[in-house]
């Protein structure tokens, strides 16, 4: 019987796998996979596909930024009305719904640190509903969704004296 918990496991560390590596992986027939990575998909449960890129190592600028935004939730809609205004604009690649000192985190990705700045300053803040806001501006990425961006090479061979 296939697991699926196991398969979405799989493919969430590596979505290039094939349904003929999954079938192998999790002792099962590559029709058994497919049918059930398709109602996955039909179920909402896989969302997309996403490949992890260090920037850092391309020509593209690019500033990640952390806005943490305090809002009054709305009478009968609660914070989704906000946070709908907010993940609608391209330079917002993730909004979630934060327990703690504030409401609302929101993972910005722009050109410069002015383009970032002006954002804040000209969509977020304004919003009727906005208590505050705080940028933390991303210096360096060490890993990101499981995925190491600089790994050391570890020299694990033996040193012979002769």
């Amino acid at each position: 019987m296939l697991n699926r918990i196991e398969l979405l496991q799989l493919i969430e560390h590596n979505a290039r796998l094939s349904t003929a590596e999954l079938a192998v992986m999790l002792n099962c027939s590559e029709e058994a996979v497919a049918a059930e990575l398709e109602a996955c998909k039909k179920e909402n449960m896989i969302l997309g596909y996403n490949t992890v890129i260090n920037w850092e190592k391309s020509e593209r600028e690019t500033v990640t930024a952390l806005i943490e935004v305090r809002i009054t939730p709305q009478r009968n809609q609660g914070f989704d009305k906000i946070a709908s205004q907010f993940y609608r604009y391209p330079q917002v690649s993730s909004c979630y719904l934060m327990s703690g000192g504030f409401d609302l985190m929101l993972i910005i990705e722009d050109s410069t640190l002015r383009e970032v700045a002006n954002f804040v300053a000209d969509k977020i803040a304004p919003l009727e509903g906005v208590l505050s806001t705080s940028t933390h501006f991303i210096l360096k990425k060490y890993k990101s969704n499981g995925t190491l961006f600089e790994q050391k090479q570890i020299d694990d061979r033996e040193a012979i004296v002769l």
